[in-house]
């Protein structure tokens, strides 16, 4: 016999009711804010009650174009427990993609806010946007704007009771929705369904997992629009534990305030994030005491970022995850039979991707189709499928057959497993270096790069040669105390790469930049260099 359906709504439940008094903290442009669950749960009753009365029904989409904040998490419990389905918008998306998104998505009603409504104004075409039927603006007075019809989110739930009677809902029923960044042409909607949710945030809250646990304070920096936070709104609540919310465009400064104010001691986020709140901190001091672990994710995490860290008392944890997979599918946590590696050795295996989470299975395939071997050194291209792992992508049947082998999903990275179980990205599939026949790992070099005193930031990217059909150049930005020219530089990188890697992995040309090329998601974007610099010989004449 099954069980009942498995879905969101215990989760608010127990937190209300085992821990009433546990704290929601917000940084908001009115500024910090302060709940505790029962008000929480009152609150997300009342959201429940006024979205129902504008006619959310089965299967409607409500979407948020929102920054980590109380309200945004006041909307991932009520928009998908009253049957309909929370869809996060990313803000940072170009007009285009926004317009695609809500009109493909056919949102019914929009929340936003404040400091998000002129990008909003300026991506609103009144055909794409012609479901959406109610703007919400989050704050608690009505700022001047051109949507309509619309309100402020506090007048929205103000009129409505807090007791509310939550359907009982089938655990396939639809209840998020993400769209991929598009980088590679339209964004693609990816749902999640009740039961993929409950899964996800089952295993999330292992230790095999995240960890979360009551006694933790979460501040997830990872945007709320991006994959729901890597689930954390979801897992903090079912462990009862703290929420810390950084609020719209946090700097290292309001981060670091955060952590030393509400005692933050998990938090979670991509590695440039973290390299400036490193940097903060070396330049202003910090107290960073409450601080256990974090969570990096988005791109691969330099050890000498997991090491700077180490010094601090802080662990870094790496993760990694798609938007496909809801989006948590490996930890780099340190098994126990390895407990007795050297620092160096255990650092080496905290930088890879990780190890698979309970409830997953992944397959690694070689161009022939077959299984490589777990040595370390063999690579091919990943494939999962587990219970919160997508099989097919919205209204895309196109994608679908490129993208997907029966339940199994095709990551699109190219990776290697040692003989451990670590999963490594050596690189995605369209970013791979092939030189002279051989595969240069573009993520490796820049992780090596950016180890280097002198290197704020680094990529690398594959350009194309007459003989050896690509070669890698390392675009860089210095330090502010950085005094060597390009040249000077270029000499110093080819000696530092070469003592880890071949000659020839050392780039052939080394560029300063001002900034990394960021995606909307604060990874960095290797195609804006690449049609940069299409037209500049690189290379020279070599």
């Amino acid at each position: 016999m099954g069980g009942y359906d498995q879905t969101l709504r215990p989760f608010l439940w127990r937190a209300e009711r085992l821990h009433p008094g546990q704290e929601v903290v917000s940084r908001t442009h009115e500024g910090i804010v302060r709940n505790t669950y029962a008000e929480f749960g009152d609150r997300t009753r009342q959201l429940a009650n006024a979205l129902e009365d504008v006619g959310v029904g089965d299967g409607d989409r409500v979407a948020t174009f929102c920054w980590n904040h109380h309200r945004h998490a006041e909307v991932y419990f009520a928009a998908p427990n009253i049957g309909g389905q929370l869809h996060t918008i990313n803000p940072l998306l170009p007009a285009e993609h926004v317009q695609y998104i809500v009109e493909n998505a056919q949102d019914k009603v929009l929340l936003v806010d404040q400091s998000l409504l002129e990008p909003l104004e300026a991506a609103y075409d009144e055909e794409a946007f012609a479901s959406v039927e109610q703007f919400v603006v989050m704050s608690s007075s009505l700022p001047e704007t051109s949507l309509e019809p619309v309100t402020d989110y506090e007048s929205f739930i103000d009129e409505y009771d807090s007791e509310y009677d939550w359907p009982e809902l089938d655990e396939d029923t639809p209840a998020g929705m993400c769209y991929t960044s598009g980088t590679t042409g339209k964004p693609k909607g990816v749902e999640y369904t009740q039961k993929m949710l409950w899964s996800h945030t089952m295993a999330s809250l292992t230790p095999q997992g995240l960890g979360i646990e009551e006694t933790d304070v979460i501040m997830p920096v990872v945007p709320m629009f991006h994959v729901n936070a890597w689930g954390l709104p979801f897992s903090t609540t079912a462990a009862g534990a703290k929420h810390v919310y950084p609020g719209p465009s946090p700097d290292p400064a309001d981060l670091v305030s955060l952590i030393e104010d509400e005692g933050v001691t998990m938090t979670a986020g991509v590695p440039t994030v973290w390299l400036g709140v490193l940097e903060y901190v070396e330049n202003h001091g910090a107290d960073l005491s409450s601080l256990e672990r974090i969570i990096i994710g988005g791109s691969a995490a330099p050890e000498s970022l997991i090491k700077k860290y180490d010094d601090l008392g802080v662990e870094v944890v790496h993760a990694w995850g798609m938007t496909e997979m809801s989006p948590l599918g490996t930890v780099a946590h340190l098994k126990a039979d390895l407990e007795d590696l050297s620092p160096e050795e255990q650092y080496a295996k905290q930088a890879k991707q990780g190890l698979i989470v309970p409830g997953l299975e992944f397959r690694v395939v070689d161009d022939d189709g077959e299984e490589v071997p777990w040595n370390g050194d063999d690579f091919g291209e990943l494939w999962i499928r587990g219970p919160w792992v997508t099989d097919s992508y919205f209204k895309r049947p196109d994608a679908n057959e490129a993208d997907f082998e029966g339940s199994w999903l095709k990551t699109g990275d190219v990776v290697t497993v040692d003989e451990d179980g670590y999963i490594q990205i050596v690189d995605r599939a369209k970013d791979v270096i092939k030189s002279g026949g051989e595969w240069i790992s573009s993520v490796e070099l820049e992780n090596k790069l950016m180890a280097h005193d002198a290197v704020s930031e680094a990529t690398v990217v594959g350009v194309p040669h007459e003989k050896w059909q690509e070669r890698p150049v390392a675009f860089v930005v210095p330090t502010d105390d950085a005094e060597m020219d390009e040249a000077e530089f270029h000499e110093e990188i080819e000696s530092f790469v070469a003592e880890d890697y071949p000659n020839w992995w050392t780039p052939d040309a080394v560029v300063h930049i001002d900034e990394v090329p960021k995606t909307a998601t604060g990874k960095f974007d290797k195609k804006v260099l690449r049609e940069e610099y299409a037209d500049e010989d690189l290379l020279g004449d070599d």
